[in-house]
């Protein structure tokens, strides 16, 4: 076994997260890279410096997970969603139940909030947003962001939901109580469920395909019927049926 191997062994026993249902080629230039900032010059050095400090296991943890994000990213998938999607949504059940997984820093469930309260009371609309970073979901309750986070956030809901402070925009309380932050491995822990649409966008490419089918499976459970699936614009299913969905649109898969 190699060192590196013997490190997410460890790193499973200690905190249960697995790094081998991670792209291994991405995951250990990740690590590797992290660790030689460090100053250690293996895994095993590396990991009993990890589990003898605090902030250094935090960090590491910190960097392991992938937190790119930005208001509505990819924006026209975003006004497929707004157009397309949720109208349709609403003809069925005017109260709406969402997931956004790995919501990283909060961009994606307080856009999907703010595109909501256009064409519904957010009374009506529960979100719920997970991550497995417990710093990351301290961030996103904060809700305060950079200006290059809301390039794509059209000009009315800016003015409507944001407070300029200084160089930083602090989201409006209305949108930040629509949201339930809570920490969730998708790799390990137990998926909620009934859920009208589920969003989980740019992470999936990270995973093994022997973990996005296991992910899949899960997130068709976790739908109630004709439930609607958003992934990121990297990650199109090309086998659908194989998980329980049919096409919708691009990017977007129903339940069957």
């Amino acid at each position: 076994m190699t060192d590196y191997q013997t490190f997410i062994e460890s790193i499973k026993k200690k905190t249960g997260i697995d790094l081998a249902l991670y792209k291994e080629v991405q995951m250990k230039r990740r690590l590797t890279s992290l660790r030689d900032k460090k100053g250690f010059s293996d895994f095993s050095l590396y990991f009993k410096a990890l589990i003898s400090d605090k902030e250094l296991m935090e960090e590491f943890l910190d960097k392991m997970t992938i937190n790119v994000s930005e208001f509505y990213r990819n924006s026209t998938r975003w006004n497929v969603l707004e157009n397309k999607i949720l109208p349709d949504l609403l003809k069925k059940n005017k109260k709406l139940k969402i997931w956004s997984a790995a919501c990283s820093t909060g961009d994606e469930p307080y856009t999907l909030a703010m595109m909501l309260s256009q064409h519904v009371d957010l009374a009506n609309v529960s979100i719920l947003a997970t991550d497995i970073d417990d710093k990351i979901l301290e961030r996103a309750k904060k809700g305060i962001y950079t200006e290059r986070a809301l390039n794509e956030v059209p000009p009315k809901l800016k003015s409507q939901f944001f407070k300029e402070e200084g160089p930083l925009y602090v989201i409006d309380d209305k949108i930040k109580k629509s949201i339930t932050f809570k920490k969730h491995n998708l790799l390990s822990d137990p998926f909620p469920s009934n859920f009208d649409l589920i969003v989980c966008r740019n992470v999936l490419i990270y995973f093994t395909e022997e973990a996005k089918t296991a992910i899949y499976n899960k997130f068709n459970n976790s739908l109630v019927d004709k439930g609607v699936f958003f992934v990121g614009s990297t990650e199109q299913i090309f086998t659908p049926e194989k998980y329980g969905f049919q096409v919708l649109d691009t990017f977007f898969y129903q339940k069957n």
